[in-house]
């Protein structure tokens, strides 16, 4: 039974705009501390299934740079949650999996991602 007090075009619109919110202050806070390293490329690879995921590996532009323990882990959890707000729910069952693909110097993000699913052919025949 759904609660007819609960408006779910309104709730979904409130958490997109939350999540929109979030990733643009991550985005502006990532993108001057990228910059000052001399990155000019991000990729993180990501993977969810079975009601979990994570990112599998980030690795930068130019080869040689290294991220910190503290920025890795907040290019990681920013990747995530574009990728999640992207594709919600992509974790779930047989899950997805993608690529985050972030030109620094031009601040755009490609995000090349994939959905598994299951598919079921059935048939029944009786009295043959």
């Amino acid at each position: 039974m759904t609660d007819p007090q609960i408006n779910f075009a309104e709730t979904l619109a409130k958490w997109q705009a939350e999540r929109e919110a979030a990733n643009k202050a991550a985005r502006g806070e990532l993108l001057p501390l990228l910059r000052a390293l001399g990155i000019t490329e991000v990729v993180a690879e990501y993977e969810g299934y079975g009601d979990s995921g994570n990112i599998e590996d980030v690795t930068v532009q130019p080869a040689g740079v290294e991220l910190s323990d503290e920025l890795n882990t907040k290019v990681e959890d920013f990747a995530w949650s574009v990728a999640y707000h992207q594709h919600p729910g992509f974790e779930n069952n047989e899950g997805g999996y993608g690529t985050l693909t972030w030109d620094v110097i031009a601040d755009s993000i490609a995000l090349d991602h994939a959905d598994r699913y299951v598919e079921c052919s059935h048939s029944f025949d009786e009295g043959l």
